[in-house]
């Protein structure tokens, strides 16, 4: 519920708080592995495209995470559950402190998305059509994720869309410098997304009470703590042996067992998980695991990148 009236214009503040700023560095992470990527491969590196490729992306995450407040607020989850593990999970919480109403929270969405299609246009001018298809496709799953008619988190799909969208981070800094479709950005970005999808679904299991209870079927919701618990596990074990693969394959360069730096990380995370699984102990036993669980994924695209700029450095 509401603590006080919302004020007449949403602040600077409190708009910094819906965009979740926390969560951002992932995509920030995201890009600069793409683009190290694209400077792999010798396509050349443009700062100016650079910068704006970042900005964007951070931007379209922020205007996500400021639709996905508002259509919390509007079904009541994020109201019913008195105890998130902020600033993890239960949303920003702007709205429910009467910092901002969901009203701002949607226009800010609107604002940003704007910008980002605005930029997109911009980039795609020297990057081509690919850019825009990418670009469009991210959007969609931004606003697919929480609105109706589709809310397809409410539908288990949401970390399928995570994976998707940032997946799609990836790609699409590489292709705003290449201007290409390569296999190597294609596969090599899988683990990374299939990490970051792991960070909704470990978020989803702290609010799952208070999801069901407005019909947000989330997978956490459906699967249940103990099936949860197993899927996070096979995902991030899948995400690394996708790594190890790919690297065998000889599609991500030999500088890509780097990557595996995030597996005691992952694993650590699933056993912390597991054990609160089993004892049934309480929610805000499951921090932890959650910071395990972003600190992997962040680790992941930083060890990568660092890959990548190896081969780079050495054109």
């Amino acid at each position: 519920m509401l603590t006080q009236t919302p004020p007449d214009a949403l602040s600077v503040a409190a708009a910094w708080r819906l965009s979740r700023p926390g969560f951002l560095w992932v995509t920030v992470a995201g890009v600069l592995l793409g683009l190290a990527m694209a400077a792999a491969c010798g396509c050349g590196f443009d700062a100016l495209r650079a910068t704006v490729a970042l900005v964007l992306a951070v931007l379209a995450h922020a205007a996500a995470n400021a639709w996905n407040d508002y259509h919390d607020a509007l079904n009541g989850a994020d109201a019913l559950n008195p105890a998130p593990l902020s600033p993890f999970t239960g949303g920003s919480r702007v709205i429910q402190q009467g910092a901002a109403s969901a009203a701002d929270a949607r226009r800010l969405a609107s604002g940003l998305a704007a910008l980002v299609v605005a930029g997109g246009l911009w980039l795609a001018l020297g990057a081509g059509s690919g850019l825009l298809v990418i670009g469009a496709a991210g959007l969609l799953l931004g606003w697919a994720y929480s609105a109706p008619p589709l809310r397809l988190m409410t539908r288990g799909l949401g970390e399928l869309v995570v994976a998707a969208a940032w997946w799609l981070v990836v790609v699409g800094a590489y292709h705003s410098q290449a201007g290409q479709w390569q296999p190597v950005p294609l596969v090599s970005a899988l683990p990374f997304a299939l990490l970051v999808a792991n960070i909704l679904l470990i978020n989803g299991l702290p609010d799952a009470p208070w999801d069901a209870q407005v019909g947000k079927r989330t997978l956490a919701v459906r699967l249940g703590p103990v099936m949860a618990a197993a899927l996070y596990t096979t995902i991030a074990l899948v995400a690394h042996a996708a790594l190890a693969v790919s690297v065998w394959a000889q599609i991500t360069p030999p500088t890509g067992w780097w990557g595996l730096a995030s597996l005691p990380l992952s694993l650590a995370a699933a056993a912390v998980l597991w054990r609160q699984v089993r004892r049934r102990d309480a929610v805000a036993a499951l921090r932890p695991a959650i910071g395990l669980t972003i600190a992997a994924a962040l680790l992941h695209a930083v060890a990568l990148t660092g890959a990548f700029a190896a081969i780079a450095a050495q054109r």
